[in-house]
Order: C-alpha cells, then structure tokens, then sequence
C-alpha cells in the first residue's frame, strides 16, 4: 500500500513533466492576456497609459543611435554569455570531470601553498567568467565616457508608473511604440540596468565565492558570507539571464526584426538586411564555439596556463 507520502511526491512529478509544464505555461500566459485585456479596457486605466504612454524623457545632451563598439560589446556578452552558461550547467550536473586542471604556480600569480586542482569543466568556466568581467569593465567605463549611459540608468521618476505602463501594454498583446534608436520604453530601460547593475555583479560576486579562488581560511568573512548563500544566488541569477535572454530575442524579432538587428549589429537605424546578416554570422560563431567546448579541444588550451591530468 502506498503511503500518502509517495502519492504526493508522485502526483508532483507527474506535474513537473514536460507535457503539463507546457500546457501549465500556455494557460498561465492565456490568462494573463484576458487579464489585461479586461483591465486595459477600464476607463481609469486608459487614462494611466494616457499619462504615461510607457516611455520617460531622457536628458537633452542623450546620445541617440547605437556606436559600432556598442554591436562588438552586444556580440561578446552574448558569446560569453551562452558558454558560461553550458559551462555552469556542466560544473553543475556532471558526476565525473573528464579531466582536472592545476594551475602554474609561476608567473603572474604565485602562490606559498600548492594550487587547488580543479575540473576542466570549472577551469573553462572561470575563464570564460574572467572575459565575460573584463568586457563587462569596458563597457562600464566606455558607456559613461560617451554618455551611453543615459538610455540605461533611470534619470525620472516617471520611470517606473512608465515601466508599469509598458508592462499592461505587452500583456494586452498591444505593444508600445518601439523607437529604440531613440529611446527604449521605461520596461526595458529597468530591465537593462537590472541586468548590468544588479544581475552582473551578483552573478560575479557569488561565482568569485563558490570559485576556488576564494580563500578558504577567511574566517570572519566565511561566516558573514557562507558559500551555501552564494549557491542559492548564483543559480537564479543564471536562470534570471537565461530567461532575459529568451524574452530579449524574442521581443526584438517580433517588435521589427529587421530595424532593430541593425540597431544592435549595423549600427544603422535603416531597414535593411546588412544587420540581420552580421547576427547570422554572429549566431554561427557561437554554435561553432558551443561545439568546439569539448575536452578535446579545451585540453591542449588549457595546457598552456597550467597542466591537464585525469
């Protein structure tokens, strides 16, 4: 006889399967339309989109149009981005490394006690964490030495009854007016300064504390900053860039594919293919290099900055 115990840890994987988690999803995302159908079509709603259509004024001296390095820094957050995430899932779930790595203790870095070894796995994942942070530094300072910075950071108030504003216009399947050339719409200016100022440096503050290059015999530190706690942010934090990536390519498809791929790529606000066409070759670069991340061909880099045993 089963016990109440097993029925429900069965009736809960029976929910978690794929085919009602997709059904689940679609229903919830149904709902969420008639929602805001239904509230969208109150009188004193449509005077609050009225009053805030869903984008804030920028500064007058803001910057307008996208710079060329701007497209080169879109290529390699997304190129790092999508292999630090492979990386991260690898670390995360595989149960034997295909081989381990120790650093060289000469050089630059140079240490009294031996170098911790670690997976392949986790070396190339710090690596690619490494690049990811330093790109991450140039854009910081590049977009407050060009007034980048402006199209990203809120300057009003009237950011967020704006950002609210743009949230009821998505979900009404009314979307607001894109001029992103211009000006993004309240929503995305928070969602973008959430993910450089927030979602980044959490994700880098806690990798560095669940990395083996934090020192293990800080003590007071250790105890005010336990590593359990940079596990339990870490995580979401990856999941918070997987789903920011998806709902981002999907918007700018959707919302004049063409107009805004020029926006990220060509540095152009015209309509044409030269945009879309830098993006495909963009997108074969990073299948290429997701396939290429395997422990034959990491093992011979890998070597070059300290040794590969199994």
């Amino acid at each position: 006889m089963s016990t109440p115990a097993k029925k429900s840890t069965a009736a809960k994987n029976k929910w978690s399967q794929p085919r009602w988690v997709v059904p689940g999803v679609l229903l919830v995302l149904l709902l969420i339309v008639l929602f805001a159908k239904w509230l969208t079509g109150l009188s004193g709603v449509q005077s609050f989109l009225h009053e805030f259509p869903g984008a804030s004024s920028l500064p007058e001296n803001a910057p307008v149009g996208f710079p060329a390095w701007l497209g080169w820094q879109h290529f390699l957050n997304v190129f790092f981005m999508v292999l630090i995430v492979r990386s991260g899932w690898q670390v995360r779930t595989a149960k034997r490394p295909p081989a381990q790595w120790t650093r060289n203790n000469k050089g630059f870095i140079r240490t009294k006690n031996a170098p911790t070894k670690i997976s392949l796995d986790l070396w190339f994942h710090l690596t690619l964490d490494a690049l990811w942070v330093l790109n991450g530094i140039v854009f910081i300072i590049v977009i407050f030495a060009t007034g980048q910075w402006m199209r990203i950071i809120p300057t009003r108030w009237d950011v967020f009854p704006n950002a609210l504003s743009a949230a009821l216009q998505y979900a009404s399947l009314n979307w607001p007016t894109e001029d992103g050339w211009v000006n993004y719409n309240a929503l995305q200016l928070l969602t973008y300064f959430v993910t450089v100022f927030i979602a980044a440096p959490l994700a880098i503050i806690t990798g560095l504390r669940t990395s083996s290059a934090w020192p293990k015999k800080a003590g007071t530190v250790n105890k005010i900053y336990p590593i359990e706690l940079a596990r339990a942010v870490h995580f979401p934090v990856m999941v918070y860039f997987v789903l920011f990536t998806i709902v981002h390519v999907t918007l700018v498809l959707a919302t004049g594919a063409l107009r805004n791929l020029n926006h990220m790529y060509g540095s152009s606000d015209d309509i044409n293919w030269v945009g879309f066409g830098i993006f495909a070759v963009s997108l074969l670069v990073i299948v290429g290099a997701w396939f290429l991340a395997r422990p034959l061909f990491l093992r011979p880099v890998a070597s070059l900055m300290g040794k590969v045993s199994k």
